[in-house]
């Protein structure tokens, strides 16, 4: 120690502060950054989600309305000879009805 360091014992506290501080910024930096990124997404969300639903209509290409309405009368069809099945030993005549339903589509 030197007569300096009672002079002005901020200098002597520096290294100490550097330290503390060099420490204080590696914590803080990566917050920063991922706040940041955070804020640009935010701000391009509408962009983004743009972005993503083309990218799913390329994968994955929206079904024409026919192929829409033969999805669904197929699943009545499936559905119709499910009941259909379940009522075969309980009510035969209605489970016949139900096959006849679904026959004609």
């Amino acid at each position: 120690m030197s007569l300096l360091t009672i002079a002005f014992p901020a200098e002597a506290a520096l290294p100490a502060l550097q330290a503390f501080a060099g420490n204080f910024v590696s914590l803080v930096r990566p917050m920063v950054g991922l706040s940041v990124l955070a804020a640009v997404l935010l701000a391009f969300r509408p962009l983004l989600i743009g972005l993503l639903r083309a990218g799913l209509l390329i994968l994955k290409p929206r079904q024409t309305l026919e192929q829409r309405s033969a999805r669904s009368v197929l699943h009545s069809i499936i559905m119709l000879n499910g009941m259909a099945r379940d009522l075969d030993g309980a009510h035969p005549s209605l489970a016949n009805e139900l096959r006849a339903l679904a026959s004609r589509g």
